[in-house]
């Protein structure tokens, strides 16, 4: 499939998207009292808007949803409607922040969308959901549907709406807006209707995120940092991740890191063809700190009897400063929402920062769960 028709999608609803909702089935489960429906506050049409979808109009608030991943179904359980029922991964989703929230209760039992590299389309057809918060042009180029696959499936079933804003790399996704977390997290609150936990959760994270920035040392005195996914459980290489724009790294902008891979162009040259480093390519960028991405179910004991006691044992890996140092900590999911963000920022701003972040919590768990519950 050429780069054009992959993307094709994208353009194809942008330039159509108010004719495209006019045409679109309505979405979401009708409701016969004309009361408020329980996951909202509609009962009649209305429209949502998101690149690269564009309109799409719902009859009433959907009930059934799956999401691509974490970010998506975090911004659910942030709104008060659960989990989704299904994700790309599940063991990528790091669901058990969830079991710090008092009274919050989530199904953590999520059908899993992607078997060996591929999402089969039948399967959305039984999962039959109201609404698949899936940018589509992703599950084109990562999954290689056909544009009429994803076209059957919003005619046959509920339409897609959604927008792929864990990174900014892909080069297919040039043609259209990327969304920060909380502008996704908006828009997936309109479909939804329930825009007050949304702009609870805002007011919220400014709070939480102005605090932090406040106290994140002077840039001289914060560390460089090298973004790794190990490729084993006792890695001799890995995939190097730039720090970029994308929902994935928000914690390690509001900190200040610099990023070591960056600055570095053969590391550069591995990340951009999606290759691997190993530990004598990590040795010349030699960062501060060293931060595992995945692994996020593992305690933090766990994580360091598995990979810092591996590599101090290492040959090339104990000449590490960030080995020496003790500094190898994870370094948070790929896919954020506003729940795990909170998280992440909390527990990076220790790691990173001990000397200064000495609270046992930089935000209040009951506060979050007020808003899940509507409690507040």
């Amino acid at each position: 499939m050429s780069g054009n028709n992959r993307s094709s999608i994208g353009r194809r609803q942008l330039l159509t998207g108010g004719a495209a909702a006019a045409g679109l089935a309505l979405a979401g489960c009708v409701s016969q009292s004309g009361e408020e429906d329980e996951n909202g506050g509609s009962d009649g049409p209305y429209t949502v808007e998101m690149e690269p979808v564009g309109e799409v109009t719902f009859d009433s608030v959907p009930t059934d949803w799956i999401a691509g991943n974490g970010s998506w179904g975090d911004m659910g359980v942030a709104l008060g409607v659960g989990t989704p029922d299904a994700v790309w991964l599940p063991e990528r989703y790091p669901m058990q922040y969830y079991d710090e929230l008092p009274g919050v209760d989530v199904d953590t039992d999520l059908t899993r969308l992607s078997t060996e590299g591929n999402v089969d389309p039948e399967l959305l057809y039984e999962l039959d959901s109201d609404v698949h918060v899936i940018d589509p042009n992703f599950i084109i180029n990562r999954f290689q549907w056909e544009e009429s696959e994803v076209t059957e499936i919003e005619d046959a079933v509920g339409p897609f709406f959604g927008n792929t804003i864990f990174t900014r790399t892909y080069e297919w996704h040039d043609d259209y807006e990327y969304y920060t977390l909380y502008e996704g997290f908006e828009k997936l609150a309109q479909v939804f209707q329930r825009e007050d936990r949304y702009e609870a959760f805002a007011d919220l994270h400014d709070e939480v995120v102005g605090d932090v920035r406040d106290r994140v040392p002077d840039e001289d005195e914060r560390p460089s940092v090298a973004i790794l996914w190990p490729t084993a459980e006792e890695p001799d290489s890995f995939y190097p991740y730039m720090i970029n724009d994308g929902t994935s790294y928000k914690h390690w902008h509001e900190l200040g890191v610099s990023d070591a891979l960056a600055e570095n162009s053969d590391a550069g040259d591995f990340h951009d063809q999606r290759g691997e480093i190993d530990y004598e390519t990590l040795l010349d960028v030699d960062p501060d700190v060293i931060l595992l991405q995945g692994n996020e179910n593992m305690t933090e004991s766990e994580f360091q009897a598995q990979f810092l006691e591996y590599m101090q044992d290492h040959s090339v890996a104990s000449d590490l400063q960030a080995v020496q140092n003790e500094q190898l900590f994870q370094g948070g999911s790929l896919y954020q929402g506003p729940i795990t963000n909170l998280f992440h920022t909390e527990r990076a701003a220790k790691q990173l920062y001990p000397d200064e972040f000495t609270d046992d919590e930089l935000f209040d768990r009951q506060a979050v769960a007020d808003i899940v519950n509507g409690e507040f």
